[in-house]
């Protein structure tokens, strides 16, 4: 979530979680070369719904497909499979092919997407804990 310490002047060592930025700090979301694309680019392959929600399931450990799609609320067989082949590419997810009749095949956290799990039960935690006030402010916002 926070930059990590680096020796280049123009990104600062990052806060603990929970501390407010330093006002004199850039913070690492208007802080990027090339204006921020391939920022924007990972956050929308890592942050969308469904890789959020595939990434928190997998936290857990390998699953098949089938077990996957039973466990990853709305989602259809064809975006489980893209957010899947996106979340390889990005080196997120492994998947492996079992030499069996018929073939089984998992899919799992590689430890890139390990060190995604904190984040992502926090983001989790955080939906779960405030689903009901944000429900609130769009009843209010929508009554306007």
């Amino acid at each position: 979530m926070y930059a990590k310490h680096t020796t280049d002047p123009d990104r600062a060592a990052a806060p603990h979680p929970g501390d407010a930025w330093p006002a004199d700090a850039p913070h690492p979301c208007e802080n990027w070369p090339d204006n921020g694309g391939r920022f924007r680019e990972t956050l929308d392959r890592i942050g969308d719904k469904w890789s959020v929600l595939v990434i928190g399931i997998l936290s857990r450990g390998p699953l098949r497909f089938g077990a996957l799609h039973q466990r990853v609320p709305g989602v259809s067989q064809r975006m489980l499979t893209l957010t899947l082949r996106h979340l390889e590419r990005d080196g997120v997810v492994s998947r492996t092919v079992y030499a069996e009749v018929p073939p089984r095949v998992e899919y799992q956290l590689t430890p890139l997407g390990e060190s995604l799990r904190t984040i992502v039960h926090a983001l989790a935690q955080w939906v779960t804990d405030h689903h009901e006030e944000i429900e609130s402010a769009r009843d209010h916002y929508d009554a306007r």
